[in-house]
């Protein structure tokens, strides 16, 4: 039956799209929202990642508790076993989640002092030469704001075609702020990040005293380091075309280290701001630079 109809703001304030009307009334017991100017009918997950999921909230609660607070990630079988689900239902659960934090973190900008460096996911096939230019590894771009006392305060881990100036100049246009100062080695497609209107002083690794040189990145190859030890030792081997959302968990978390107790509701806010995802759309490649 309906509940006693309502006037004002819908559900967080939205309205709905047929009419833009906010009034609504409540279907107890179907569970919907119909709105009362154009009888357009919705559920609370309408619009949100959670949309046409036979999970309910509460499971998704549960996992985005699970991911937020696992320091070195939790695998689907894993997240299967602690909610309850089939594997495959965890790992598109999973995947959702990690969509909505890759679409939040895409807006994060990095600024004052970045160490920045280049990273390759993969291992070496036989045959093959080591270090970069390598086939078979997948690049991306690690970055890691300091502060005036020299600590980390945010990282960005992103997957870029390769490491050429095109490719450098589009990432740093997106996610570095105008007259952020950028360390990095001596790769000189890095110089690209003056475009963005930034400063970069690059420094040569090679030689004798490459150790000393290359304490400029120590924070920058400490999250490296951590990282990839965290995906071989949690997930032991994942899909390239899906590493830009392992990436973006990685760096959310670390984005959020300081309020973990906040973190659930801040993804569950999250999610319910990224639109649908269907599993065709969950099995694509992501894009990158």
């Amino acid at each position: 039956m309906h509940a006693s109809g309502r006037s004002g703001a819908g559900r967080g304030g939205s309205s709905a799209p047929e009419c833009g009307h906010s009034g609504y009334c409540t279907l107890r017991s179907r569970r919907l929202f119909q709105w009362n100017a154009c009888a357009r009918q919705s559920s609370v997950t309408a619009g949100a990642v959670f949309a046409s999921s036979k999970l309910p909230l509460t499971v998704w609660f549960l996992a985005m508790h699970l991911i937020t607070q696992a320091k070195n990630g939790i695998s689907s079988l894993a997240l299967a076993r602690q909610l309850g689900i089939s594997q495959n239902s965890a790992w598109l659960l999973k995947h959702k989640l990690m969509q909505a934090m890759l679409e939040r973190e895409a807006t994060r900008q990095l600024s004052g002092l970045v160490q920045l460096d280049d990273a390759y996911w993969g291992g070496r096939r036989r045959g093959y030469k080591r270090g970069r230019g390598t086939r078979g590894k997948t690049p991306f771009v690690a970055a890691v704001q300091i502060d005036e006392t020299g600590h980390p305060q945010q990282m960005s881990l992103n997957r870029v075609k390769g490491f050429r100036s095109k490719q450098i100049a589009r990432w740093s246009q997106v996610k570095l702020a105008a007259g952020t100062a950028v360390c990095s080695d001596g790769l000189a497609c890095f110089a690209a990040v003056r475009t963005a209107g930034c400063g970069h002083t690059p420094t040569v690794m090679s030689g004798p005293g490459m150790a000393r040189r290359r304490q400029v990145l120590n924070w920058v190859d400490t999250m490296l380091g951590n990282v990839k030890n965290a995906i071989h030792g949690t997930y032991h081997a994942i899909s390239t075309k899906h590493l830009p959302r392992y990436l973006a968990e990685f760096s959310y978390r670390f984005n959020r280290r300081y309020d973990l107790a906040g973190m659930l509701a801040r993804l569950a806010t999250t999610a319910a701001h990224t639109p649908p995802m269907p599993y065709r759309f969950v099995k694509l490649a992501e894009v990158h630079w």
